[in-house]
C-alpha cells in the first residue's frame, strides 16, 4: 500500500456536471420518489468515491472477498442496473461482462479502467435508463421473466435497483474507510 501523502486522486467530473445528490423529490408522487431515490444511491456511489486516490480504488482488503473493491462495486452496480433494465425490463440480448466461467466478470474488469472512467460510463448508462423509462407506466410488466416465472412491474425493478445501490453503497463506505480513513454520509 502506498503513502497516503503520495497518492493521486481520481479526477471527477465539474460539480456542474454531475448528477445532483438528493433524496427529496421535487413532487411527493410515486414515480418521482422512486426516481429521485434512485438517483440519489447512483450519485452516492459517485460521492463516495470522491478525491479517492487511484490506487484506493483497487484494493481488495478482504481476504475471503477478493474482488471486492471500490471500482468492482462501482462497476457491478452499473451492470446490475443493466441487466435489470435492459435485459429484464426491454428483452434484449444480454451483452454483460460476465461468462459463465467467469459470473462476477464486472468486479475483475473494473480493474483495467481509471474509477473515473468506471463513474462515468455508471452515469452515462443511467442517464440513458432514465430517458428510456420516462413516461412508462410503473405498472408494466418486463419482458423476461423471473426464475419463479413471474414477469416483474417497472415499480418493483426501481425498487430493487434501489435496494442494491443502497447494500452496495454500504460496502462502498467500508472499503474507503479501510481505505484512508474517510468516513461519511
Amino acid at each position: 500500500m502506498t503513502d497516503n501523502e503520495n497518492a493521486q486522486p481520481a479526477p471527477t467530473a465539474p460539480e456542474s456536471e454531475r448528477p445532483e445528490r438528493t433524496d427529496i423529490p421535487t413532487t411527493w408522487d410515486e414515480r418521482t420518489s422512486l426516481m429521485t431515490l434512485l438517483k440519489y444511491t447512483r450519485a452516492t456511489a459517485r460521492h463516495k468515491c470522491e478525491k479517492l486516490a487511484e490506487e484506493h480504488a483497487r484494493e481488495a482488503p478482504l481476504p475471503s472477498s477478493p474482488l471486492m473493491t471500490i471500482s468492482g462495486v462501482v462497476n457491478h452496480m452499473r451492470w446490475v442496473e443493466y441487466s435489470w433494465i435492459d435485459v429484464v425490463f426491454f428483452g434484449g440480448e444480454d451483452e454483460g461482462p460476465w461468462t459463465k466461467q467467469d459470473p462476477d466478470r464486472e468486479f475483475s474488469i473494473a480493474l483495467e479502467y481509471p474509477l473515473e472512467q468506471v463513474l462515468a460510463e455508471y452515469e452515462q448508462l443511467a442517464d440513458l435508463h432514465d430517458a428510456k423509462l420516462a413516461g412508462i407506466d410503473l405498472d408494466t410488466h418486463a419482458q423476461r421473466r423471473l426464475r419463479n416465472g413471474d414477469h416483474p412491474t417497472l415499480r418493483w425493478i426501481i425498487l430493487h435497483l434501489i435496494e442494491e445501490n443502497a447494500r452496495h453503497n454500504g460496502h462502498i463506505d467500508i472499503l474507503r474507510e479501510m481505505a484512508d480513513g474517510t468516513t461519511g454520509d
